[in-house]
């Protein structure tokens, strides 16, 4: 990713419209905290002390922490709240992708561990679901390609 990132002014729109999203019980169990500067340096720390790389929170100029915030709810258990949040993340990281900005989900280790929990000052009843780096988009021609889907695997008809 280039040093480019979206403002938040930039940034308001897209997340109104992920919002969107389909939500049982319209709970909206989740929020976004936006890391940008220095801050992406702490989390990094936090990532050290957690057995990871203390410069992965540095490989774009914005992250995005997604975190599902689990509420009481006799219609909705807490994995649906869980998809309720990862789903605002997609349908985010499409909305940025389409206004032109690169992005990509980063999850792993550092999403479970208590020390990066209190860094990014989790709830008791919130998980950190992961964070979309965001930044501006390489020249294609460097950028890496993906095979091609196989779509016998993955789409099939009854």
């Amino acid at each position: 990713m280039t040093a480019d990132a979206p403002t938040h002014e930039q940034l308001v729109p897209l997340v109104e419209a992920a919002a969107g999203v389909a939500d049982h019980g319209s709970l909206r169990p989740w929020r976004l905290i936006e890391i940008r500067g220095t801050a992406r340096e702490a989390i990094g720390k936090a990532f050290a002390k957690a057995g990871s790389s203390a410069d992965k929170p540095l490989r774009a100029p914005l992250l995005i922490a997604v975190v599902a915030i689990h509420r009481p709810s006799s219609k909705a258990p807490e994995w649906e709240q869980d998809a309720v949040a990862s789903g605002v993340a997609h349908m985010l990281s499409l909305l940025l992708d389409e206004a032109g900005w690169g992005v990509f989900w980063r999850t792993g280790d550092p999403t479970r561990a208590k020390k990066v929990a209190k860094a990014h000052k989790l709830a008791r009843n919130e998980k950190l679901m992961g964070w979309l780096y965001v930044g501006g988009k390489p020249d294609r021609a460097k950028a890496g390609k993906k095979d091609k889907l196989n779509l016998e695997k993955h789409l099939t008809a009854l």
